[in-house]
C-alpha cells in the first residue's frame, strides 16, 4: 500500500468484508471510530512510509499524576514487550495517554479480516493498560491485570 487511493480501496474492502461502514476515511485519510463508548480508535495513512498509524486515547492523567504511572508506561513499553509492539505518547495540553501502533501497509493489504482482528486485540491491550494506569493512580497495583513477567506480545502474534 503506497498511496492514499490504495489505502481507501483497502478500507472499502474492509467495509465490504465486515460490514463496518464506519471505516470510512476523510479526505486526509483519517478514520475515527467510537468503540463501545469507551475509546475512539483512529487510523491515519502515512503516505511517505506506506504505514497506517492506529492511535487510541486511553486515559487522561491528572496534572499531579504520580511518577509510578509514567514509570509503568515507559517500562511496559520497553521493547514493546507489554504493548505488543505499540508505544505510548502523552498529549501535552490534555495529559492524555495515547496508545500508538503502526501497521505495515503492504502486509495489511493482504488480509482485511486479520486487520480487524488486530484492531480488536489493540482494544484489549488498551483495556489492560487503562486498568494498570488506574491502579497506579489509586495506589492499588495489587490488582494489576498483567503480571510483571508476562507480555502482551501474544495478543498481536
Amino acid at each position: 500500500m503506497r498511496s492514499m487511493d490504495e489505502y481507501k480501496a483497502f478500507l472499502a474492502e474492509v467495509r465490504k468484508n465486515t460490514g463496518l461502514e464506519m471505516m470510512t476515511p476523510d479526505d486526509g485519510g483519517l478514520v475515527s471510530v467510537r468503540v463501545d463508548d469507551a475509546y475512539t480508535l483512529n487510523l491515519q495513512f502515512v503516505e511517505v512510509t506506506g504505514k497506517v498509524l492506529c492511535f487510541v486515547e486511553i486515559a487522561e492523567l491528572p496534572k499531579d499524576a504520580p511518577k509510578a504511572v509514567y514509570r509503568d508506561l515507559l517500562v511496559g513499553g520497553l521493547f514493546g514487550s507489554e504493548t505488543a509492539g505499540g508505544y505510548f505518547t502523552l498529549e501535552d495540553a490534555s495529559e492524555s495517554v495515547i496508545y500508538n501502533y503502526f501497521f505495515d501497509g503492504d502486509v495489511l493489504a493482504n488480509d482485511p479480516e486479520e486487520f480487524v482482528s488486530t484492531l480488536e486485540k489493540i482494544l484489549q491491550i488498551c483495556d489492560i493498560w487503562v486498568e494498570r494506569i488506574n491502579g497506579n493512580l489509586t495506589g492499588d497495583t495489587a490488582n494489576a491485570p498483567v503480571e510483571q513477567n508476562s507480555t502482551n506480545l501474544e495478543l498481536l502474534a
